[in-house]
């Protein structure tokens, strides 16, 4: 990925962002600075919150203390080189935009696969609770996350090797604010049929089969739950699963609109949708996971007193 394509006259890009014109470039920093900040911070307490409270280590928590992580470099990946693009050059290098596009789709996916793994955590408390301890133990759980890492990682490569036996020419000018894969083979001057064979192919399979297993993980709950003769039963149960369902609309929601559309109807208006998924959605979750939870509320104010006594002077 360090080499610069030796067929190519192209040795950096141009990410035009979200707006040229001059006086939105400051407010945007801004905008986007509060953002990752936002983003940075509550996933951190999220976390530290975890790790520090010990009713807080179960299985569900430690997935979702891996999501955080992976929603801080996530953006981390995105928004510090939006920061540079709004006050500098546009331009980025065609070694670091490969790479930018490699991590997207590493972590982009890994937090597709977290999901499911999270939907499948709240099967098997709900709809097989006597055997949850033995099956979700903590050698699966760390097997489980391993592999959604892992294998994410892998299917990004592919695809970022495909690009870069890709030509690029004379155009350089990506109209988008990151380096992603359907803008990039537009600019290509050589044949895409492979590359958008394996999208076409590959692609789906690993972006959907994480929503199917997701879908089907839900509609065995909500059997599950309808048979629960008393409604507090049933509004406990919901209630451990809807944070995590709120997340995955947001995330598939927009992923879905962008991606699952063929590449020659690939426009500015998916701008939007992609900073839902890739920026909204990482500083959203945290909200989202600690106002709905009341564990997590309550590890959060445990984390903030301790911070507090740490800071009172003896």
């Amino acid at each position: 990925m360090e080499r610069v394509n030796q067929t190519s006259s192209v040795s950096e890009f141009i990410l035009l962002g979200l707006s040229s014109r001059p006086e939105d470039q400051k407010p945007l920093f801004v905008l986007f600075l509060i953002i990752y900040l936002i983003t940075i911070t509550g996933n951190l307490l999220i976390i530290l919150a975890i790790h520090s409270d010990p009713q807080l280590q179960t299985p569900m928590y430690f997935f979702l203390s891996f999501l955080s992580f992976t929603d801080i470099c996530f953006t981390t990946t995105i928004v510090p080189r939006m920061l540079v693009n709004f006050l500098s050059k546009k331009t980025i290098s065609y070694a670091g935009c490969l790479t930018q596009m490699y991590f997207i789709y590493a972590l982009g996916n890994t937090d597709s696969f977290l999901l499911a793994v999270m939907a499948f955590d709240r099967y098997v408390a709900i709809c097989d609770p006597f055997h949850y301890v033995t099956t979700m133990s903590h050698h699966r759980c760390v097997l489980l996350v391993a592999f959604s890492c892992s294998f994410t990682h892998v299917h990004s490569l592919l695809h970022t090797l495909l690009l870069n036996h890709l030509t690029f020419c004379d155009s350089n000018v990506i109209h988008h604010f990151l380096c992603d894969l359907s803008p990039l083979m537009k600019l290509s001057c050589s044949s895409t049929f492979v590359n958008e064979a394996v999208i076409m192919t590959e692609g789906p399979i690993v972006l959907v089969t994480p929503f199917l297993f997701i879908t089907f993980s839900y509609m065995r709950i909500l059997i599950t739950v309808l048979k629960i003769p008393s409604a507090a039963g049933k509004r406990k149960a919901f209630s451990t699963c809807g944070s995590h369902l709120t997340v995955v609309i947001l995330f598939y929601g927009s992923i879905f609109y962008v991606y699952l559309q063929p590449l020659s109807t690939y426009t500015v208006q998916d701008h939007m949708a992609t900073l839902v998924y890739t920026v909204l959605s990482s500083m959203l979750n945290p909200f989202i996971y600690s106002l709905r939870n009341k564990d997590l509320k309550q590890g959060l104010r445990k984390l903030m007193g301790k911070r507090k006594s740490q800071e009172a002077p003896s």
